[in-house]
């Protein structure tokens, strides 16, 4: 199987539709990325209950307290995406900032 890297919202949304569109359920793991035995535990899970398996990777800046790191929390997509390979994902929504909020919107971080 074949894994997908969506880096837009138009991209993962088409993917998603074409899963669903084809009969089969689509399940979605979401994370921060910097994937580790928990998030594959999930993912072996949706692989029991779904046809496919997405997993989101976005370091969302609005989940991060004022006195929290955005910035040192651990980027590894390379290392991910090999993880979600070897898991059986079929699809990866990994977006950047920009595409999550564009520009004109706003993303203040959570206090």
């Amino acid at each position: 199987m074949t894994l997908t890297l969506h880096k837009s919202v138009a991209e993962f949304r088409r993917a998603a539709n074409a899963v669903r569109g084809a009969g089969k359920r689509l399940g979605l793991v979401p994370t921060l990325g910097a994937l580790h035995a928990g998030h594959l535990s999930l993912v072996r899970e949706a692989r029991t209950r779904t046809d496919e398996v997405a997993v989101t990777i976005f370091v969302n800046p609005t989940q991060f307290g004022p006195n929290e790191d955005f910035a040192r929390y651990p980027r590894t997509l390379e290392r991910d995406l090999e993880l979600c390979r070897g898991a059986g994902v079929r699809h990866v929504f990994a977006p950047d900032a920009s595409e999550m909020y564009p520009a004109g919107e706003t993303h203040a971080r959570a206090s």
